[in-house]
């Protein structure tokens, strides 16, 4: 058989290299017919270089052989670098000075006419097929050079904790259920029937133990699973740049992350991070962006206007006051010339979370105008102009309803109006350290508290008095980092003592026989000499999209899942052999499932 072995891959040769006797390996990406000549261009995931079969040059049977060439075939030749003719370079390929002087082919493999173009790039092809045929759509190129920069970014991630003292180790992926978080994937034990493992949301616990193990410096990039209801930036199994220290301060921990965030976007893209990153209060961010992960490339912060609501005549703003809402404006700079077709698109997007109308004003020559204007003083009037800063030709949204869901709906309505007024500098990388988040919140629906992030986050040292009297009012030794409204990680102070583990862990209810089940191992652990530790998370996939600038995160993972956490290539979730379940000790009611 022909020797396939690259000499050079597709996407290296130069003028430098004419005259070269050279083997190229790879797809056929277009085939073209010339005036007896035969164009082929040759791909691989590292370029294109132009063959030529010349019936002059080459035999008989090899000439046949490439006019039989289509599409995705893949094939071998050998032939020699040749300096392509006056005017036809071409100057989109780094190879596209020069061409191969074909001497000899080998196919390799035919291929199928492929259910989408290959070679068309731009061709929009429906994201379901993309996803069945996933090894194709890699082929296209897009997505290859995303999983490209996700190497790099591994890559400089790994370089740069090892040079500041980390090791990398493995953690359990078959662990033990604690369903404090998200809901678990379970694995059922053959050899324990009726007992189950359960896939890990995170190396949480293990990085902990490491520390009490003594190991110091920890981190791993880290495959994690969660079960959970599914968005464009989640899946059910994601990666993690999972770390732990000891004997530091979140103030240390914020200065390395910066650093390894620095090396990454320097080494994937280039860019150069301005540091040290600024810093913003759980309260504040809620106050002035109605989120904990604010986009904070463009303007339009949240302004409350419940003193000046107070003092008007509006019915509706009085009684959602009175009853504990909250009146909360945004200005829309140069807003005035929104339409009232598209004022009443906003105020039917804001209704999907919960608000049930949306004030409106417009700045005109001559003063506010609206439907509710009437209901404020011209004082009032004076008073909210000034604390907006509203000028000529801007227009103010007015949300007025319960706190949480006018937070929520006015943090929609001022991404999706940032959007649709192409407000956002697609370039601009702006992070922002959220911090004294609250400990615990109030499950309404359980009745209990539960931790914000998970039970085992350090209560603020200022705050440990009110762990009895207020809750509630406990702030978390907790922080996040948030880069144009994505929360790209977080992580807190851990707790290393076993008597506040313990206590936290009574203040969320569970019983002294749900402690020792669940977490009986990790309390008792915490008693042979704990160091104080710390830790943080990092979404990789999330980090990837913005160093590619995708909103999908499929874009950046190989072989994902859709939002319904089935992989439309393989065909799961499927049925399994009923012989697999008896041996399992489990009994499934089946559910047919129709795929592409």
């Amino acid at each position: 058989m022909f020797d396939y072995r690259r000499t050079h891959t597709c996407g290296v040769l130069t003028r430098s290299d004419i005259n070269a006797t050279v083997t190229l390996s790879g797809w056929v990406h277009r085939r073209r017919d010339h005036g007896g000549l035969i164009f082929i261009d040759l791909r691989d995931r590292f370029g294109i270089t132009q063959l030529v079969f010349d019936p002059a040059k080459v035999t008989t049977h090899t000439f046949t052989a490439a006019s039989r060439l289509r599409s995705e075939w893949v094939i071998s030749i050998r032939g020699k670098v040749i300096a392509r003719a006056e005017g036809m370079t071409n100057p989109k390929l780094y190879t596209g000075e020069i061409e191969i002087d074909i001497a000899e082919l080998e196919i390799l493999s035919a291929a199928k006419t492929p259910p989408f173009s290959i070679c068309e790039e731009e061709t929009d092809v429906n994201e379901e097929l993309r996803l069945k045929y996933r090894y194709l759509d890699i082929r296209r190129g897009d997505v290859a050079r995303k999983l490209t920069v996700r190497h790099q970014a591994m890559l400089s991630t790994r370089n740069y904790m090892s040079s500041n003292g980390f090791l990398e180790i493995t953690t359990p992926i078959l662990a033990k259920s604690t369903p404090e978080g998200a809901r678990d994937y379970l694995v059922p034990s053959r050899v324990y029937p009726g007992n189950f493992y359960a896939l890990p949301q995170s190396p949480q616990i293990f990085k902990q133990l490491l520390m009490v193990s003594g190991m110091d410096r920890y981190f791993q990039i880290a495959a994690c699973f969660r079960d959970e209801d599914l968005r464009a930036d989640r899946q059910p199994e994601f990666t993690q740049i999972d770390l732990e220290m000891s004997f530091s301060t979140p103030a240390d921990l914020m200065i390395l992350l910066e650093g390894l965030v620095a090396s990454i976007f320097k080494e994937c893209n280039g860019i150069d991070l301005p540091r040290p990153f600024r810093h913003m209060r759980h309260a504040d961010c809620l106050e002035n962006y109605g989120t904990d992960r604010p986009d904070l490339r463009y303007g339009m912060p949240l302004t409350r206007i419940d003193d000046i609501a107070e003092r008007s005549t509006f019915t509706i703003f009085k009684e959602q006051l009175s009853s504990g809402g909250v009146i909360k404006a945004l200005c829309v700079k140069g807003g005035a010339e929104i339409s009232r077709k598209e004022i009443d698109g906003y105020t039917q997007f804001v209704s999907a979370f919960g608000l049930n109308g949306l004030a409106w004003m417009k700045m005109q020559e001559d003063g506010l105008s609206s439907s509710i204007v009437k209901f404020f003083s011209p004082e009032l009037q004076q008073e909210l102009t000034a604390r907006l800063t509203i000028e000529q030709g801007d227009l103010i949204f007015i949300g007025a309803a319960a706190e949480d869901r006018v937070n929520q709906a006015l943090d929609h309505l001022r991404r999706k109006i940032a959007k649709d007024r192409n407000l956002i500098d697609s370039n601009a990388l702006e992070f922002v350290w959220v911090t004294d988040f609250p400990l615990l919140r109030w499950n309404a629906e359980e009745g209990r508290l539960e931790s914000e992030h998970h039970p085992f986050t350090s209560p603020h040292f200022d705050d440990l008095s009110l762990l009895e009297q207020d809750p509630l009012k406990v702030r978390a030794l907790a922080y996040d980092l948030v880069l144009n409204g994505y929360e790209i990680g977080g992580g807190s102070q851990r707790i290393h003592n076993s008597e506040l583990q313990e206590k936290i862990f009574r203040t969320l209810k569970l019983s002294p026989k749900e402690i020792q089940e669940k977490f009986g191992f990790f309390v008792e652990a915490l008693q042979y000499g704990t160091p104080p530790h710390l830790g943080f998370a990092f979404g990789l996939d999330r980090i990837v999209m913005i160093l590619t600038k995708t909103e999908n995160i499929r874009d950046v993972i190989a072989f994902p899942k859709t939002q319904k956490a089935s992989d439309l290539m393989m065909q799961c979730p499927a049925k399994v052999n009923p012989k697999q379940l008896d041996e399992l000790k489990i009994r499934a009611e089946t559910t047919e499932i129709t795929w592409l």
